[in-house]
């Protein structure tokens, strides 16, 4: 049964509301992604938006013209093959919502479910959701554990993060990776990417997780979600106002520059 997990304070005004949802968040949890639901939330209250967080689970209906924002996080095998049997119940609604441009973050396991299929450390084949084109492989006795940088040329945006997988991941024509490496194994430590971006679906490898560390990327979610839901053209405070100092890396550089002027 969908319930809601998390929800705003009811003692403040706001301007806007935002439904998330949280697909198999009961199941699909590893390596503190959680993480990355809170910062949407708290990245759409500082822009004045009221947030509710349903999980969306096995047996449960994804509403989604309901949903302004979705996360899907990563498992182990076990929790995957599991929710690999449930998605086929939701494929025809998780695909209505990308087509529609709605917007969605995927971190390692749900990145992966949304593709063709996937090969487990095992060799045992599972097949995806099938709503993107990418594919994930397997290699023998090796992963990509570590920290990780890349560059997205699109919005000239760069994103920190520490990977940790097996899988090896490939892109279709039609997708974009989030962004190309400065250092670090990304999708397949082959061709340079990292990570998809298809029409407001955002996938990844980084885990920690990713938005905790890059705010810019949250803020970037979070106001295209309000732009799909209230127009193009409402106002919002700008990233500098609000978030410009969220990030580690942003703050370190930040304090270095003051030391020597």
């Amino acid at each position: 049964m969908v319930y809601t997990s998390l929800q705003s304070p009811v003692d403040k005004t706001y301007r806007f509301q935002l439904n998330m949802a949280h697909l198999y968040g009961d199941l699909m949890n590893t390596y503190g992604d959680n993480g990355n639901v809170l910062m949407l939330k708290y990245v759409a209250e500082k822009l004045g938006a009221h947030v509710t967080v349903d999980i969306v689970s096995i047996h449960d209906r994804f509403e989604n013209k309901h949903y302004d924002l979705a996360f899907f996080g990563g498992g182990q095998d076990f929790e995957q093959t599991l929710v690999a049997k449930d998605l086929p119940a939701k494929r025809l609604a998780i695909e209505e919502y990308i087509r529609d441009e709605r917007v969605m973050l995927a971190i390692c396991g749900g990145f992966q479910l949304l593709g063709q299929y996937y090969i487990q450390a095992n060799g045992e084949r599972i097949e995806g959701l099938g709503v993107m084109g990418h594919y994930t492989l397997n290699q023998t006795n090796n992963r990509y554990i570590g920290d990780i940088k890349i560059h997205n040329e699109e919005f000239n945006e760069t994103y920190y993060g520490f990977e940790n997988h097996q899988g090896r991941t490939f892109l279709s024509d039609d997708e974009k990776p989030l962004g190309k490496i400065v250092y670090g194994q990304g999708n397949n430590s082959e061709d340079g990417t990292e990570g998809v971006h298809y029409k407001n679906v955002f996938g990844s490898y980084f885990h920690g997780p990713i938005l905790s560390r890059n705010a810019n990327l949250a803020y970037r979610l979070v106001t295209t979600a309000l732009r799909n839901k209230y127009g193009k053209d409402i106002q919002l405070p700008a990233y500098e106002d609000i978030l410009s100092l969220e990030t580690p890396e942003e703050y370190a550089d930040t304090k270095s520059k003051a030391e020597f002027e």
